[in-house]
């Protein structure tokens, strides 16, 4: 009985956490941790009352979500008590991602099927806006058994993280520095990004110039623009950036790296009106690897991670909650495209 309470008042740290939430996860940590099993009696309405001053309202509004969850039951006049040993049987999870391209959709499919048929997911977006993160994280704090969080790069996310329970967040795709212990699956951007530079090199020297399609303060990495001005001096390759392209000024003897898919399939569009040839005439490089680009114009070449190995292993830490910080590899695949 006094692990569940202490359970309880390990969840104060967290910011903004309220009561009710405090005392719904709780009692759910209490179970994953084998303090309590199938069976046992919970801490009646008048002991967290004495213990930790909840209001009987409150206490009440928490319980009647347990039981309605399906953790916990109430047997008449006898009080409260858990109902499964299995709570990841009745895990909610909540995923929180940028949006729905299609490489993360090919995340999305893989952390679904590994998660299987018995857990319950929910998935939001931020499209990389602060507010809409922030509102989201203030939405589902507490309400979730774990949080897995492709995190905006920004100087208030770390501690905007804290409404949750670290051990119950998994970040993906981005690493931040958050100055707390996570759990992380995620890719790297800064030397992958110009190893793969540095692999093309010879093929970009063919053309006449390489040009970079980046806007900035948006959802696209920092790192990667950096790799490219890196890459561009340390080899001498005469390159330019632009916000975004505009539709029919593709020019023969030029590379075109981007990273919106819909930039690409423009381009390449234009460079079929103006029959001009992929690898010969032109060249194309593209980031974030998909089936469309293995088969379209017999290739676009780009450097990529696995989405589909990251999509399992978070769905692997879910279930299984052993420690992991990863960087999944980025790949080069050479393709007709340069």
């Amino acid at each position: 009985m006094k692990q569940i309470i202490q359970q309880i008042k390990n969840l104060e740290s967290i910011n903004s956490l309220s009561k009710h939430e405090q005392l719904v996860q709780g009692i759910i940590n209490a179970i994953d941790e084998k303090m309590v099993s199938k069976g046992d009696i919970l801490p009646s309405v008048n002991t967290i009352i004495n213990e930790l001053g909840f209001a009987r309202e409150t206490i009440a509004k928490a319980y009647k979500e347990l039981v309605h969850r399906g953790i916990i039951e109430s047997k008449n006049r006898l009080g409260y008590f858990v109902a499964t040993d299995d709570v990841m049987q009745e895990l909610k999870v909540a995923l929180l991602i940028f949006a729905f391209d299609i490489f993360q959709e090919t995340f999305y499919e893989n952390f679904r099927k590994g998660l299987g048929k018995n857990v319950h997911l929910d998935i939001f977006f931020h499209h990389n806006n602060f507010d809409t993160f922030e509102n989201v994280l203030q939405s589902i704090k507490g309400k979730y058994g774990m949080y897995v969080i492709a995190p905006i790069p920004n100087p208030k996310t770390p501690n905007l993280l804290k409404l949750l329970p670290s051990n119950r967040v998994l970040l993906v795709d981005r690493h931040i520095d958050t100055g707390e212990d996570y759990n992380y699956v995620v890719q790297e951007f800064g030397d992958s990004s110009y190893n793969a530079f540095v692999q093309l090199k010879d093929k970009i020297k063919k053309y006449d110039e390489i040009i970079f399609f980046f806007k900035p303060s948006s959802a696209e990495p920092n790192e990667i623009l950096n790799s490219f001005k890196r890459f561009m001096k340390e080899y001498d390759i005469k390159g330019v950036i632009k916000e975004e392209y505009e539709s029919g000024s593709l020019e023969k003897g030029k590379v075109y790296f981007t990273i919106h898919n819909l930039e690409l399939w423009e381009m390449l569009k234009d460079s079929k009106v103006k029959g001009l040839k992929l690898g010969k005439d032109i060249g194309f490089i593209s980031h974030n690897d998909d089936i469309v680009k293995e088969i379209i114009f017999d290739g676009v070449t780009t450097f990529s991670t696995d989405f589909s190995e990251m999509g399992r292993k978070a769905a692997n830490f879910v279930l299984h909650r052993k420690k992991i910080q990863e960087i999944i590899p980025t790949v080069l695949i050479n393709r007709n495209s340069l």
